[in-house]
């Protein structure tokens, strides 16, 4: 029997005086990603952005909870988004969407 997957979401806060579109952002961050573990790794974290809001340069991504580590330093690794300086903090994580939109109210991140 084919095991379940357990996932994680997290709330994603882009620092940057410049706005980047979804595209520029996930482009960023599977570079990051493929930089340091390859496709083997980039594979094994089942990454996908939830929803991005450019004008508050917040996202929320789903990563397998095996490779939240490896996500979170992927993540610091980014300077730059579309040859722009930027960097991106992790907010928060959550084992649900549901519990991570209940507590976006205080993120100011759109459900």
């Amino acid at each position: 029997m084919k095991e379940k997957i357990r996932r994680r979401y997290l709330a994603l806060k882009i620092d940057s005086d410049q706005r980047f579109n979804q595209k520029e952002f996930m482009d960023a961050v599977w570079e990051a990603i493929l930089k340091l573990y390859g496709e083997y790794g980039a594979s094994r974290m089942n990454l996908a952005l939830i929803d991005y809001d450019t004008e508050k340069g917040l996202a929320i991504t789903r990563v397998t909870h095996t490779e939240i580590e490896k996500f979170r330093a992927a993540i610091a690794s980014i300077t730059e988004i579309a040859a722009k300086p930027a960097a991106v903090h992790v907010l928060r994580i959550s084992g649900t969407l549901k519990a991570l939109q209940r507590n976006a109210k205080r993120l100011s991140v759109k459900p």
